[in-house]
C-alpha cells in the first residue's frame, strides 16, 4: 500500500517522466493511428515503458497495465492483478498532444483488491500534479485539495461535457436545451475530473471512458469531498466493478447536484 511518504516519490516520478518524455517532443512529433482508431505517438510509448522501469525498481511486487499494451495483456492482468496493479495512462488527451494544443497530462493509479487506493494526475504544462490517497485526502502540488463554493442549481453551473459519446436524443436535448450556465469539452479525462475535484466545473458527462481514464481523476474528486463521480449507464445503474469496457461517467460537484444532473439527462433520453 502507499503511503503520503510514497505518493510523493511516486509523483516525483511521474513529474521527471512526463517534464523528460513528453515536453521535450510537445509540438515535435508525428502520431500513429491504433487498431480502434485512436491516436498513439512515441510520447505515449517512451513514458510507459520509462514509469513502468521505475515502477518495478521502487515497487517490484505491483505489476503495471499501460494503455499501450495488447488487450488481451492488459485483460490478463486485471483478472489477476495480485498484490496490486498500477494502471497507468503515460498520455491522457493525445489528439491535443499531437495537434500541439497545451492539454494533457500522465495518470496513474495503484488498485488494491478491486479499488483504487492512489492516484496521481500531471498536467505539466501548468505544472499541476493532483494526487490522492483512499481514506487521507487530495492534494494539488502538495496543498489540501478541498471543494470550493459550488453552485446549488443546474443553471449556476459550468459543465464540462463531451458530446461525441453521447446518444444523439441526448445531445439534440442539450442542444435545444442546456440546463447549465455554460459548457467546455477539454480532451483530457483525467483532468476533467481534477478540475470538477478544484471546482474549476461542476458538472461531468462523458459517453465512453476506459479505466486508465478514470482511475487516478475519480479518487482525487471522491477525496477533495466532490460527489464522487458515479460510473453508470443510462438506464440508471451505478457500475461499481473495476472493467476494461468504456464507462458512462456522470459527475457533480456535491451530491444534491447530481442526482439534478441524473434526473435532467434521464429526461433528455426520453425526449
Amino acid at each position: 500500500m502507499i503511503d503520503t511518504h510514497q505518493l510523493q516519490l511516486l509523483q516525483h516520478l511521474v513529474r521527471a517522466a512526463a517534464r523528460d518524455e513528453l515536453l521535450t517532443r510537445f509540438e515535435s512529433v508525428g502520431s500513429d493511428i491504433k487498431a480502434d482508431g485512436t491516436l498513439v505517438t512515441a510520447a505515449d510509448l517512451a513514458l510507459q515503458q520509462r514509469l513502468q522501469d521505475e515502477l518495478t525498481t521502487h515497487w517490484p511486487n505491483y505489476a503495471l497495465l499501460g494503455e499501450e499494451m495488447r488487450t488481451a495483456e492488459q485483460e490478463g492482468l486485471l483478472a489477476e492483478p495480485g498484490r496490486g496493479l498500477w494502471c497507468l495512462d503515460p498520455l491522457d488527451g493525445t489528439s491535443n498532444f499531437a495537434a500541439g494544443i497545451p492539454f494533457f497530462a500522465v495518470s496513474l493509479a495503484l488498485l488494491v483488491d478491486g479499488k483504487v487506493q492512489a492516484g496521481v494526475v500531471y498536467d505539466p504544462v501548468r505544472e499541476e500534479c493532483f494526487g490522492a490517497l483512499r481514506g487521507q485526502g487530495a492534494w494539488l502540488n502538495e496543498r489540501s485539495l478541498i471543494a470550493s463554493a459550488r453552485p446549488s442549481t443546474l443553471s449556476e453551473a459550468m459543465a464540462i461535457v463531451d458530446l461525441k459519446r453521447l446518444p444523439e436524443r441526448l445531445i439534440m436535448a442539450i442542444a435545444r436545451r442546456s440546463p447549465f450556465r455554460s459548457q467546455r469539452s477539454f480532451g483530457s479525462v483525467a483532468l476533467d475530473w481534477c478540475w470538477l475535484a478544484r471546482g474549476r466545473c461542476h458538472l461531468y458527462l462523458h459517453g465512453g471512458q476506459r479505466l486508465w481514464d478514470y482511475a487516478a481523476g475519480r479518487l482525487v474528486l471522491e477525496e477533495s469531498g466532490g460527489a464522487g463521480g458515479v460510473l453508470a449507464d443510462y438506464s440508471g445503474d451505478w457500475l461499481a466493478a473495476l472493467s476494461l469496457r468504456p464507462r458512462i461517467a456522470m459527475a457533480a460537484s456535491h451530491s444534491a447536484l447530481l442526482q439534478q444532473w441524473r434526473d435532467w439527462v434521464s429526461e433528455g433520453l426520453s425526449e
